[in-house]
């Protein structure tokens, strides 16, 4: 596999007419074969940096490469070889997975057999059904079937499994660690944290357009901010919490009676929901100063 980064973002800016910067100067690379997960609230600038990456919006400033190309002049062939699953169905509702399927595979040269995606999209019952027919989960696996057909080296994934009961995003991950076993680059966005820490091997959040923190997913807030929690009550009924990377010896040296102990190691959603919390503020009080100046 080469070492040639699959995704490289330096410096990248957007900014709008009115002033306002939908993205401030994000720089990351993403290696092949990774799945990179861009995490940030709403209105945060994942969407138009993804956008960006996908060709779809332009930028104001800083350079961005998606397999040594420029996505905002790129050619048929370079297009091929990018897979792009959207917020938003493009399906045709009136024709049936396997006729669309059979449609969108002659646009690419080297396009997957619709057997083989019915098959690995788990659609292989729904061949014959049209769209308009399928349930929301199902719908979403064809959208994955048009996002593979090509046989893509990068594949972007903007909140996939949006609306989904929790057993067909269980189904929708297993359907994407195929894919990530194939070798595609994968950069998703999504709002469940759960899903990130299951998918991805890496991430960066977002926050006002800029970047606060990237990391593998399993270190993103740095140490001190996954450190577990004891938590118990004293005799009183007072509440206690204490933060410590020994748990068992803090419990040990406690000589009082701890009633409903609980230790309590952070997720990757409480890491998160911390951050975006503290940058919050820091901005907030950041607009305070400025007006106050």
């Amino acid at each position: 596999m080469s070492t040639t980064p699959a995704i490289v973002v330096e410096h990248l800016t957007k900014q709008y007419p009115d002033g306002t910067r939908a993205v401030d100067d994000v720089s990351f690379t993403i290696d092949p074969g990774e799945t990179f997960a861009l995490l940030g609230p709403n209105g945060a600038g994942k969407s138009t940096t993804v956008e960006i990456l996908e060709g779809f919006r332009s930028r104001t400033g800083g350079d961005v490469r998606v397999l040594g190309h420029d996505p905002a002049r790129t050619s048929r062939s370079h297009n091929a070889r990018i897979g792009v699953v959207l917020q938003t169905s493009g399906e045709s509702p009136n024709v049936t997975v396997a006729e669309q399927l059979r449609h969108f595979r002659h646009l690419y040269p080297r396009s997957r057999p619709v057997d083989e995606l019915l098959a690995a999209t788990g659609l292989e019952a729904q061949r014959n059904i049209r769209i308009s027919r399928l349930s929301g989960g199902q719908r979403r696996r064809v959208d994955v079937a048009l996002g593979i057909i090509g046989r893509p080296e990068v594949l972007f994934l903007d909140e996939p499994t949006t609306g989904f009961d929790p057993e067909a995003r269980r189904q929708f991950w297993e359907l994407i660690d195929d894919v990530k076993r194939g070798g595609t680059t994968i950069l998703l966005t999504t709002h469940y944290l759960d899903e990130a820490a299951h998918l991805a091997d890496r991430a960066a959040v977002i926050a006002d357009g800029t970047l606060i923190d990237i990391a593998p997913i399993d270190q993103i807030g740095g140490a001190a901010a996954r450190t577990p929690v004891v938590r118990w009550r004293d005799d009183g009924g007072a509440v206690h919490e204490r933060r410590t990377s020994d748990p068992a010896a803090l419990v040990r040296s406690t000589t009082d009676p701890m009633h409903d102990l609980e230790v309590i190691r952070p997720a990757l959603e409480d890491v998160y929901l911390a951050m975006i919390a503290e940058h919050s503020a820091q901005h907030t009080q950041q607009h305070v100063t400025e007006d106050a100046a």
